[in-house]
């Protein structure tokens, strides 16, 4: 609400118990009565800890009616200036209804002691309140001097009225700053540090930095809830009073005003002190904040300024120093003697003096020279000539930006130019790899296609020859389909034929358990070894892992969960296999056999006497068949003990398959070696592959035998036992095949490209 309050009879005016925004009718009301003035913000406590508050006072010479406004929201902005000009005019007897003339209201004179100077009311211009002429008085320095004090010392605020009884205020919350006001209120942020300040009056305390010690400079409040200078806001770490982070949040435009209306002398005005930084005293006073620094100069401009207009002030002030525009050496000048002096100067220099004219001389020489002077009848001549001049250097500056222009564009399409070449260069060097790589995939097909017809001749032949059974359309494998879903090669397969599953070991450190009847689909993925994953076997319900971080790991099928954990090997767990509730390891030179107790396995005894690493592990029947380099060992799986040695050729024995007649094994260097199982004699060595034998699977019937080969050439071959030929090569692998396995006719083959692939006929 708005409402106005008489105290003539020296009754207090009642406060607003929910003083709102200062709105723009209230602003104009202090414009339009020069009576009411703002004061300093009314604060509790100290001025930095509160929000922004305007006081608005009026006062007459002989009576003290106070008028308090409280803007509203809940009135508009018509009914507001309605009603502040009701309230002003009813608060103050007499005043008119336009502004009354400010020159007629006559200046509070305040005098704070010997040491401060006696301000008389005076103005530079008519009608302005922003100038104050000092009378100098021999007792005094005609400044004052600056020290912080305490709050409580009665010193009243600069150009505010002591409070009275009668004094009724307007509070204003500002909630908002924007950039123009800042411009206006960032007083001391643009001034030089070394420039003087010498106040005409003492500021308040309240008007000072506690982190700096001088008047506000550019005031913004922190997160704290206090007021620093913007400066030492951004260099401090710390308030001073509570010792929180200091983060500025918003000019303090109330305080930047009041700064803003304290007076101040005129720069050329004052002088340095010739006490250096000695320190204020009552004989030496100096600026606020900077002691030993600036003092009134006795013979320096008179005037008093405020604040907020000194630029305004001190670029017309008489008392600036002024050079003489004819020639540097005479002596400094002040703005008031310029005038003087140019009439006396003996430095004037003729005005066609850059045609060449050497005169100089006084102003009554001067016009004598101009009279006779040989430019002087030339002068529009020379004129035009200079207009041309000044024409072509403009176009000539003109041109200068236009080459600069064609140039920068120039710099940028070359830019553009090699940009689009570096393009070229890279689709270039893409194509280039793309060409290599088509022609290595010609060239893998090329030799895919060669081994077909190698293969489709040697089955000619055979046919030829008279074999029967060898060839049979029937039996031809197929790719049905592919599991994918490892990040790295699949190194070892393990159906589970009770449930159709197919778990396979990967790289990936991960055990894929592939749905292998319905759904063809991953069921889960068993995670639990920290090194790859090469080999898998089953036992029971139970499906065993070795790894190369050289643990064995057991799971529980029915669950899909880990059950124990053992540290088997002192070396990756390459192969593992199982029989009469055994579990044999393969490792770096050794064997161990573990009895399967649950979920527990217990060392039962270690296999040594081998040359080289066990990759290759089958038991079949009563016996143990173990690959290592160039040997294959034959262990009676009850005792325990080796009971037959068989020699190889072609290097490390990578794979063993046991037929009903045969133990076939691959090795390192392609081959395929063939023994008769009864007899230990070596039968046949099949040739094909171009890659080590890495895998080796049977599929048995009443009718025939095949054996499945996998190599590091990507390739399976299938091989009739009965007459030991090649009978299929299957291609379909982009990277080496590592493993393989049987189920129900079934093929399964896992390969270095992360996938396992499904054979039927």
């Amino acid at each position: 609400m708005l409402w106005a309050g008489l105290s003539s009879s020296g009754i207090q005016a009642m406060r607003s118990p929910s003083p709102g925004i200062l709105t723009r009718a209230a602003a104009r009301a202090l414009l339009q009565y020069p009576q009411c003035t703002a004061a300093e913000p009314e604060r509790r406590g100290d001025l930095r800890n509160s929000s922004a508050a305007v006081e608005l006072r009026c006062r007459k010479k002989n009576n003290g009616i106070a008028v308090q406004l409280a803007a509203s929201d809940s009135l508009e902005e018509e009914e507001e200036e309605a009603a502040v000009a009701a309230a002003v005019t009813a608060a103050v007897p007499g005043s008119p209804s336009t502004p009354p003339d400010c020159s007629s209201v006559s200046r509070m004179e305040a005098s704070f002691g010997p040491t401060f100077s006696a301000v008389a009311a005076g103005a530079k211009a008519e009608g302005s309140s922003n100038y104050k002429q000092h009378r100098r008085t021999p007792s005094s320095s005609s400044t004052l001097t600056y020290s912080p004090r305490d709050d409580d010392d009665g010193m009243p605020l600069i150009g505010t009225p002591r409070r009275s009884d009668s004094a009724i205020s307007i509070r204003s919350l500002h909630s908002e700053s924007n950039m123009s006001l800042r411009s206006t209120f960032s007083l001391h942020e643009e001034e030089d540090d070394t420039e003087s300040q010498v106040f005409a009056e003492q500021p308040s305390v309240k008007l000072c930095c506690q982190l700096c010690c001088s008047v506000f400079k550019d005031p913004v409040i922190t997160t704290c809830g206090h007021t620093f200078c913007r400066r030492c806001a951004l260099t401090s770490d710390k308030c001073p009073v509570d010792a929180a982070k200091l983060t500025v949040v918003v000019n303090n435009i109330a305080v930047a005003e009041q700064i803003g209306e304290l007076f101040i002398h005129c720069k050329y005005g004052c002088r340095a002190t010739a006490s250096g930084a000695g320190g204020a005293t009552a004989s030496n006073p100096t600026v606020a904040g900077k002691p030993g620094a600036f003092e009134v100069d006795p013979l320096g401009c008179p005037f008093t300024i405020k604040l907020t207009t000194r630029k305004e002030h001190e670029v017309s002030c008489d008392y600036r120093p002024v050079r003489c525009p004819n020639n540097p050496s005479c002596p400094p000048l002040l703005t008031m003697n310029l005038e003087a002096h140019l009439k006396e100067c003996e430095h004037i220099k003729c005005p066609h003096s850059k045609y060449g004219c050497t005169f100089i001389g006084n102003q009554d020489t001067y016009e004598t020279h101009l009279e006779v002077c040989k430019f002087e009848g030339l002068k529009e001549f020379l004129q035009q000539t200079d207009d041309r001049f000044h024409e072509m250097q403009l176009t000539l500056s003109q041109k200068d930006q236009d080459i600069a222009f064609l140039r920068s564009m120039l710099g940028k399409l070359s830019e553009k130019l090699d940009q689009l070449e570096k393009n070229m260069e890279l689709k270039f060097d893409v194509l280039d790899e793309n060409q290599s790589k088509l022609s290595e995939d010609l060239m893998e097909f090329r030799r895919d296609a060669s081994m077909l017809n190698d293969e489709l001749s040697h089955i000619n032949a055979r046919l030829n020859m008279g074999i029967l059974g060898s060839y049979d359309p029937q039996q031809i494998f197929k790719c049905k389909g592919t599991f994918v879903g490892h990040q790295g090669p699949v190194w070892c397969l393990c159906v589970y034929s009770t449930g159709d599953l197919l778990f396979s070991g990967s790289s990936d450190k991960t055990i894929k358990v592939w749905d292998t009847c319905t759904t063809y689909k991953c069921q889960k993925t068993l995670e639990g070894h920290d090194g790859i994953v090469l080999a898998l076997c089953i036992q029971g319900n139970r499906l065993y892992s070795g790894s190369a971080d050289c643990t064995i790991i057991v799971w529980d099928i029915q669950t899909l969960q880990k059950v124990n954990t053992i540290r088997a090997h002192d070396n990756p767990v390459c192969t593992l296999v199982s029989s009469h509730n055994m579990l044999f390891s393969g490792s770096l030179k050794a064997i161990k056999v573990w009895d399967i107790v649950g979920t527990e396995l217990k060392l039962k005894k270690e296999l040594t006497g081998l040359n080289h690493w066990v990759r290759a592990l089958v038991a079949s029947q009563n016996h143990l068949y173990s690959g290592s380099y160039q040997t294959i060992k034959i262990w009676d799986i009850r005792s325990l003990e080796c009971v037959h040695v068989l020699q190889t050729s072609g290097g490390s024995v990578y794979s063993i398959a046991v037929t009903n007649h045969h133990i076939v094994c691959g090795t390192y260097e392609n081959l395929i070696h063939v023994w008769d199982i009864e007899s230990k004699e070596q039968v046949r060595t099949l040739t094909g592959h171009v890659g080590t034998v890495y895998a080796l699977a049977v599929i048995a019937t009443p009718d025939q035998t095949k054996v499945f080969s996998a190599s590091y050439d990507r390739s399976l071959r299938v091989w009739s036992m009965d007459n030991m030929i090649c009978t299929q090569t299957l291609l379909r692998h982009q990277g080496s095949v590592t493993a393989l396995a049987v189920s129900r006719g079934r093929l399964f083959s896992g390969a270095v490209d992360s996938t396992v692939k499904v054979w039927t006929c």
